[in-house]
């Protein structure tokens, strides 16, 4: 019966904590993490073309109160961000094919 009602209520707050909707606070922190992102790839000059756009649509989104929306653009952008950084770095001594000099 013990067993029971302890796997009831840590069943029901593991399901309350999954309710609590997106805030501002947690759209700031994911903002900031993905514009890090974009800002070092931009300084590798190597910043993706779609970046920028999922920064603004996240804002955009934010503005409207749908945090979920916008942190999930602000996570997509910090990820493209970051694979960015590392294509940049994969490729840095990556040079010319050889039948461009014959």
């Amino acid at each position: 019966m013990i067993k029971r009602l302890t796997t009831a209520a840590a069943l029901s707050l593991l399901m309350a904590g999954s309710a609590l909707a997106a805030s501002q606070a947690d759209f700031d922190k994911a903002y900031s993490a993905a514009e890090a992102a974009r800002k070092a790839a931009a300084q590798m000059k190597n910043e993706w073309r779609d970046t920028g756009k999922l920064l603004k649509k996240a804002q955009e989104a934010a503005k409207t109160g749908d945090f979920d929306k916008a942190i999930k653009l602000a996570k997509a952008a910090e990820f493209q961000g970051r694979m960015a950084v590392q294509q940049a770095k994969a490729n840095a001594n990556a040079g010319n094919p050889q039948y461009l000099y014959d």
